[in-house]
């Protein structure tokens, strides 16, 4: 690695890194502010999520109040709760005691399998008909990709997963319809999110792949004498990676970070799932949790894709 490149890559870093502290603190406090001004009392909140509400009491609310201390400042909380995470520590459930990153760990980690997948189906079925539509624009190909991201934008994430709910699980009887902890429960769920990915995502190849054919250099190449796809391979796909890079990153944090109703409807135990459980039980410590994590997740995801796209386009060493 040149050193132009090596100072590229530490700019990168070092943005990053400031911004990931600037954007914790940020999210932490708007969190907590948002989660305190809720209506309703938090304790009783606590103690439903706890005990269920046919045996909340006012005196088990009131020994909830007590044993967290909600009654003191919430200015105070709050500082504990930055002390105690300068030391590393994000604190425990209110509602289930169990500490908040070993809550976190879990659900995160079914969310980025959930996600991963998903943006993988996504790409197998883009890339080849992105690039097909692109190298014959206006073709049979052209015009079935064009209808397919038109039909996948059109219809919800939960309407097409009740659709292969019905069809691949109840009907065929090939895959689960709900659940966790076998491997193929995952399928559906990444299916439901990788089709409606992949509309967009196959129309984005193509604009990408299509600006890259057309240009200059590219058709200079193709005067060499070497056939279409050798030229293609060589000159055509690390140019248009750059966007599809970019693009598929960006949605890789949203399918994170928003995939709330898909995991539901096949209850899949995601972190977006539990943080709509968290903030409706007032969990505040697994709500400032979560939301850091999913904060510090995006950063790290910036990171990781300027650093791609700085590897794949020289362009970006000889700027910086």
């Amino acid at each position: 690695m040149s050193s132009i490149s090596m100072s590229a890559v530490m700019g990168i870093l070092s943005q990053r890194l400031l911004q990931a502290m600037m954007v914790a603190l940020l999210v932490a406090g708007l969190c907590f502010l948002m989660v305190q001004s809720l209506p309703g009392d938090i304790a009783f909140r606590i103690a439903a999520g706890r005990y269920g509400y046919d045996y909340v009491t006012a005196e088990a609310a009131a020994a909830v109040r007590a044993e967290l201390g909600l009654a003191g400042s919430a200015l105070g909380r709050f500082g504990d709760w930055l002390w105690a995470l300068l030391q590393g520590d994000l604190g425990n459930s209110l509602v289930t005691g169990a500490p908040v990153a070993g809550e976190i760990t879990h659900h995160l980690g079914a969310t980025l399998s959930l996600a991963l997948t998903a943006v993988a189906l996504a790409l197998l079925l883009a890339l080849p008909l992105g690039s097909l539509s692109a190298l014959r624009p206006g073709g049979i190909c052209d015009r079935l990709t064009l209808g397919w991201s038109v039909l996948m934008r059109a219809l919800p994430p939960f309407l097409l997963g009740l659709v292969l709910m019905v069809t691949i699980s109840a009907k065929l009887g090939w895959l689960s319809a709900a659940g966790h902890g076998e491997g193929h429960n995952i399928w559906l769920p990444a299916l439901t999110l990788g089709l409606g990915l992949s509309g967009v995502l196959a129309r984005v190849v193509r604009e990408s792949v299509l600006g890259v054919v057309t240009s200059p250099y590219y058709r200079f190449a193709r005067t060499k004498g070497l056939s279409p796809w050798r030229v293609f391979w060589r000159h055509g796909l690390r140019n248009s990676g750059v966007s599809v890079i970019a693009y598929t990153s960006v949605q890789l944090v949203l399918l994170i970070e928003g995939v709330v109703v898909v995991e539901s409807l096949f209850a899949w135990p995601g972190i977006g799932h539990a943080l709509v459980h968290a903030v409706f039980w007032r969990d505040v410590p697994m709500v400032q949790g979560t939301v850091l994590v999913l904060a510090a997740l995006f950063v790290l995801l910036n990171t990781i894709t300027d650093l791609l796209c700085l590897l794949i386009d020289p362009r970006g060493s000889k700027e910086s």
